[in-house]
């Protein structure tokens, strides 16, 4: 089964975004180098005649460090899944069936897939974070199942199926906001970190998850 790593970029007080999903300065660093990040998902850069779905919402793509770029691109060309939860599906319209990374998105979510969104994408809804996970390891193979961090990550954390923790942190204080670890309120021991990098505005984080 492929490796289960919860991700996310983190404001040094541990916030995803601001209350009202804003993420501000979070994602600078996603343009302030002149490395190109090339997308790996199922359908990116395809396009239908329109370039495909823009990701970066800037036209120009992603832009990182050389360092960041070559810590990036390796995570990106890892993933096989990818599971968020339907606050952020509906936020970005699931990326309108186009993930950046990985070839299925699975959707935590209650309320089933809206009708006729995209009915050829490789999007799957599944009520609950512990089927969500199963159903991620069905689709995976040996790569690496990406979830989101917020609500839905720290849930499938609190459940024990979440075998890494990756943060790039970025140096900002929010005070408030969607936090990294949802409304998680446990304690859970990580290793000492075995990735430090150290990018342009932004330290790239990851720790395994100690198991008890």
């Amino acid at each position: 089964m492929g490796s289960v790593i919860m991700h996310n970029v983190v404001s040094v007080d541990g916030f995803i975004a601001d209350k009202n999903d804003g993420v501000g300065p979070l994602h600078d660093w996603y343009f302030s180098g002149d490395t190109q990040l090339t997308e790996t998902g199922a359908g990116a850069g395809d396009g239908d005649g329109d370039g495909g779905y823009d990701h970066s919402e800037g036209g120009g793509g992603f832009k990182l460090s050389r360092v960041s770029a070559a810590y990036v691109q390796s995570v990106w060309d890892s993933i096989g899944v990818i599971v968020m939860g339907r606050h952020q599906f509906d936020l970005v319209n699931g990326w309108e069936g186009r993930p950046p990374a990985g070839d299925h998105v699975v959707v935590v979510s209650h309320r089933p897939k809206p009708e006729g969104w995209h009915p050829g994408a490789p999007y799957h809804f599944v009520d609950g974070v512990k089927a969500a996970i199963e159903k991620a390891q069905e689709l995976v193979g040996d790569r690496v199942v990406a979830v989101s961090a917020g609500e839905a990550g720290g849930q499938i954390l609190a459940a024990g199926l979440v075998d890494e923790v990756a943060m790039d942190v970025v140096p900002v204080v929010f005070g408030s906001g969607k936090r990294f670890f949802g409304s998680f309120d446990g304690q859970q021991l990580l290793e000492d970190p075995h990735v430090v990098i150290q990018g342009n505005r932004v330290l790239h984080l990851r720790f395994r998850v100690r198991r008890q």
